[in-house]
């Protein structure tokens, strides 16, 4: 946890890192291919342990078969497998995402919820994965995604010792001002994608790491 003697530190170091940040990836935004906000909870939820372009190869075809949420209720589980194959998990997520499609129409009346509260009782749905579908569906900002860009790199940059989703995004939260939280998601995974990568590489070259010093 980021203590009181630190926070002032922490604040100007993230100062230094999103001026940065915000050169490199001026327009930040979410990976995932989707046309609404169901959508978008179905391909966040493919994206669990799979990558976005996997998830945007496999999501224009199933988007195409399953067009409305009532297809996702009245959807064969077995079929539905088949179609989310590639995206590994397949029986889970499977399970998970028509569950989630009752919920949402049953609960919801075919509309997803707008807090955090009611978001992460949807099948499927944890905090992170709250945070990016309110965050992209409606703008609602109550924390920040630590998904495993965020994670690694929060430690990479010094930004935080935590080590757990939850306290990591804790962490950030007391750092970074709520005005950025939901653009400093997306900036960190751009720069872990683009240029901090999670295999070996010539950490020293990273343009942080340069800015840092470190």
């Amino acid at each position: 946890m980021v203590t009181p003697k630190e926070l002032p530190i922490l604040k100007k170091r993230w100062q230094k890192i999103s001026r940065t940040l915000s050169k490199l990836f001026p327009n930040p935004k979410i990976a995932l291919t989707f046309s609404n906000s169901w959508e978008l909870l179905v391909a966040v939820q493919l994206s669990a342990q799979c990558t976005d372009k996997k998830v945007n190869e496999v999501t224009p075809v199933l988007f195409k078969k399953y067009k409305k949420l009532d297809d996702y209720v009245k959807a064969n589980p077995r079929e539905f497998e088949k179609a989310i194959h590639q995206c590994g998990f397949f029986r889970a997520k499977t399970r998970n995402i028509l569950a989630a499609a009752n919920v949402i129409k049953e609960k919801y009346h075919g509309v997803l919820p707008k807090t955090m509260e009611e978001m992460v009782r949807v099948p499927g749905v944890g905090r992170k994965s709250a945070n990016v579908i309110l965050g992209n569906a409606y703008g609602v900002v109550e924390g920040i995604a630590v998904d495993t860009h965020v994670k690694r790199l929060s430690n990479v940059l010094g930004l935080t010792k935590e080590k757990t989703p939850e306290k990591i995004e804790r962490d950030l939260m007391a750092i970074i001002p709520k005005k950025d939280w939901f653009k400093a998601t997306y900036m960190i995974i751009d720069y872990g994608r683009a240029y901090c990568v999670a295999r070996p590489h010539r950490h020293e070259l990273c343009p942080l790491t340069k800015m840092l010093g470190k």
